[in-house]
């Protein structure tokens, strides 16, 4: 296991600088410096002398990837990729053109993204199985027919009809939660029930169904059988057997929302008002501010990976024929 662990990292190593080395190309080759500089002072006509001076404050007047006028290991470290890219790698993510510390803004927003994403996640992940279990119990009838028809339908409506229908429905009607907004303590509940219901209640339909086909297709496999011949009753068979078995599946598809848990979710934070990195990420792009948005994208390629090694770590415990070497 430890070998298999250190082989994966080892591997995950190319594709982070694969990922890195993409994303500088797409910042600072396609979209140069001096491009920046221009969206940045947000003027039409920019002279040179302040495109230099904002060039030289934010450290971009340096050589793309080698250093030429410099001596020794300094041509390759007195460099805009190493100064903007490489330190990423060390968790040193710079500074926004704000003037902010990238890495105290990432580690002061990550509780209230957790804080929405987690709740979601657990609710959805539990709301969701029990449906397609519901529907591959009353299988063929028309309730399954139905509860089809319903997931279709509600996974044909885009995210943000949820949202707008929620903060209007339940916070300008009803009154019950407020519209939008944070607090911190105790007091964050109210802010956070309506984003985490309407977090589970948009992802119902899509992932209903993914769940059912998964149960449908180990409902018809030969152990399936066997379990029915010994007297087991069907709600036995399905819980017992066909979710255990089903749980690989799964896996494979909770390993795309971990990135979420902890990126959060940027139409949920943004419309809601909530302080995490999804809006984090939307004020940065409106801001045009590259260091975050580069930042982000490097965090959310390490958490993909990680989650994937997760993943087939976890695939070890509910299926102890599966073993790495």
């Amino acid at each position: 296991m430890l070998a298999y662990l250190v082989r994966r990292l080892l591997y995950a190593l190319p594709i982070l600088i694969g990922v890195n080395l993409i994303t500088f190309a797409l910042f600072f080759v396609v979209n140069t410096p001096d491009d920046m500089a221009r969206m940045q002072l947000g003027v039409k006509r920019v002279t040179p002398e302040a495109i230099a001076r904002w060039k030289s404050e934010r450290g971009y007047d340096k050589p793309l990837f080698i250093n030429q006028s410099a001596a020794g290991s300094a041509m390759l470290t007195d460099t805009i990729f190493f100064a903007k890219s490489a330190r990423m790698f060390a968790g040193d993510f710079g500074r926004a053109e704000d003037g902010r510390d990238i890495a105290r803004e990432i580690a002061s927003r990550m509780g209230p993204s957790l804080a929405i994403a987690l709740p979601t996640f657990l609710l959805g992940l539990l709301v969701t199985i029990s449906l397609a279990l519901l529907l591959t119990f009353f299988r063929a009838s028309y309730l399954d027919f139905w509860g089809v028809v319903l997931c279709v339908a509600m996974m044909s409506i885009s995210g943000l009809f949820y949202i707008i229908g929620g903060q209007y429905l339940v916070s300008k009607i009803w009154k019950l939660v407020p519209i939008s907004g944070y607090g911190g303590g105790l007091d964050a509940w109210k802010f956070l029930i309506l984003p985490v219901a309407i977090g589970v209640v948009s992802g119902i339909g899509s992932s209903t169904r993914w769940y059912r086909t998964i149960f449908l297709e180990e409902v018809s496999r030969d152990y399936v059988r066997t379990a029915r011949a010994k007297g087991l009753s069907e709600v036995t068979v399905l819980f017992r057997h066909v979710l255990r078995n089903a749980l690989i599946p799964i896996l494979t598809g909770v390993v795309v929302v971990i990135p979420l848990l902890f990126m959060g979710s940027l139409l949920t934070e943004s419309f809601f008002g909530i302080p995490g990195l999804g809006s984090y990420t939307i004020d940065a792009i409106n801001a045009q501010d590259f260091a975050v948005v580069r930042a982000m994208v490097f965090i959310g390629s390490v958490l993909y990976i990680v989650g994937l090694i997760l993943t087939d770590l976890s695939y070890t415990f509910v299926d102890p024929r599966i073993r790495f070497n």
